[in-house]
């Protein structure tokens, strides 16, 4: 059901950023990290060239949230480019959505919101700009899309490692990105009964001072790349876990197959299930048709875990992001518990701007990871990014690899949604996001996979296989169940 990645508008211009990316890729890692080339051989992958670094210090705070807001508090990160206001009042369009979105150009003024407006005061706004007709024409058009289902593919290239390994190392690119997981290692965090112990913080050191850090997922289990952290090899490390005032310590050998096994002795159950979902979302626009299309599906989505048997008390955030120049930078609502108001937020999210094909991925997941008060201890953390290009790398830091490290760190798995457009290199750092943090890269699927116009269908260009297609909305809801499933019951 795989199909070869086929050329499009957006990938003639990516290619012409190749070489300026290459030269850009390695600039401004960690001031505690250095870089130097994996052995020739051994561990699970063979990457030649993949990253390599030695961290000692983490790059992120413990999630400390006791509740959420009643309301969505919006937070804008600020455009670093002096040609902002240069850009803002044209903003470009890119992709193969350009001519449709200039024929929508006039309601492009309306953007995310804080708090929701009553729909009187709004739709008198709407009228005083001149924009009647738009909204009807978006309300209609709305109305049709929710008749179409958004179909999509998953992938868990944690089960398929084998073949994550063999699309990385078919693509020269993956060497400059991301982080070295030739050697890949699980650690696993049970109680006294051997049922799993979730959101464990976990602390693996080098004798060289190397580290990293991890939270445990539902399943109580956490993956471990010794490459990712540690530049020279060492042959064994110190685990320690704690929660809730308990700790273990154990060691583990570099290379050893089974799983390391740790026990905490009476580690308490959570009462309820605790859910923070967070939706990340590209908002350029050549997004158009993907937002105007998912919206729905994200209701469904929101409004399905809610009725989940465990019923889990629920937060929502949500991040939006454009590029330098455009009419904001990163955008991101912080988690709340009003799922009406939140909805209402995510209704006001139109596309526009971008330009050239990257974008500011990189900036807009540091802030959804780093930024937004996710709860403290035992709460499942999900991230959902919807994007249809790779991030732009010749900006400074942060960059996607240090944020998923992050991620990791505070307990943040991420589900990653590649939209119609993505290229090889969004598809390699969307795929490393998801595996690295424990969760599953997702694609959308039509019935022509080189046609995103030819409707819902099982087909997609991206380099997957062995894949299962279901609607966007369900297939989400089947990922976050079957993530509260491996609780351990009381």
């Amino acid at each position: 059901m795989s199909r070869p990645c086929i050329a499009n508008p957006k990938r003639i211009l990516a290619r012409t950023l190749t070489v300026a990316m290459a030269a850009t890729l390695l600039v401004g890692l960690p001031v505690l990290a250095s870089v130097r080339p994996p052995p020739p051989s051994g561990g699970e992958l063979q990457a030649p060239h993949a990253l390599r670094v030695r961290q000692t210090q983490p790059n992120f705070q413990a999630p400390i949230a006791s509740s959420c807001s009643d309301t969505p508090v919006l937070r804008e990160v600020a455009d670093p480019s002096p040609r902002q206001q240069e850009h803002l009042h044209a903003p470009t369009r890119r992709g193969r959505h350009a001519v449709a979105a200039a024929a929508d150009a006039a309601g492009d003024a309306m953007v995310e919101m804080a708090a929701p407006a009553p729909v009187a005061a709004m739709a008198s706004d709407t009228a005083a700009a001149g924009k009647p007709a738009d909204m009807a024409l978006r309300s209609t058009s709305n109305a049709v899309r929710q008749q179409v289902p958004v179909t999509a593919g998953v992938v868990d290239d944690n089960a398929d490692f084998g073949a994550f390994g063999q699309f990385l190392q078919g693509h020269s690119e993956a060497a400059r990105l991301g982080r070295d997981i030739s050697v890949r290692q699980r650690v696993r965090v049970v109680d006294a009964q051997g049922r799993p112990v979730p959101d464990a913080e976990v602390a693996v050191s080098a004798a060289n001072g190397a580290r990293m850090w991890a939270r445990t997922d539902a399943g109580g289990q956490v993956w471990v790349h010794p490459n990712a952290f540690d530049d020279r090899d060492s042959a064994s490390y110190q685990v320690q876990v704690r929660r809730g005032g308990k700790a273990a310590t154990a060691q583990l050998q570099r290379g050893q197959k089974n799983a390391l096994q740790l026990v905490l002795p009476d580690a308490a159950l959570p009462a309820r299930a605790k859910l923070d979902l967070v939706f990340m979302v590209d908002a350029t626009g050549s997004m158009g048709d993907e937002i105007d299309k998912l919206r729905d599906s994200l209701q469904g989505i929101v409004r399905d875990i809610g009725k989940l048997p465990s019923s889990p008390d629920i937060c929502l955030g949500l991040v939006t992001y454009r590029d330098r120049g455009d009419e904001y930078f990163v955008r991101g609502w912080d988690l709340t518990r009003n799922v009406g108001t939140f909805q209402k937020v995510l209704d006001g999210v139109q596309a526009n701007g971008g330009g050239d094909y990257p974008e500011a991925m990189n900036e807009a997941f540091n802030h959804a990871v780093q930024s937004l008060a996710w709860r403290g201890p035992q709460t499942t953390r999900v991230l959902v990014t919807l994007a249809d290009a790779p991030p732009q790398m010749g900006y400074p830091p942060p960059r996607y690899e240090q944020t998923m490290q992050a991620a990791l760190g505070k307990g943040i798995k991420v589900f990653s949604v590649a939209a119609s457009g993505q290229d090889t290199t969004g598809e390699i750092v969307q795929r490393q996001m998801a595996q690295y943090t424990g969760g599953r890269f997702i694609f959308l699927t039509y019935k022509d996979a080189t046609n995103p116009g030819s409707g819902p269908g099982s087909e997609t260009v991206h380099e997957v296989q062995n894949y299962s297609v279901d609607t966007l909305d369900k297939l989400v809801v089947r990922l976050v169940r079957e993530e509260l499933a491996q609780l351990p019951k009381g």
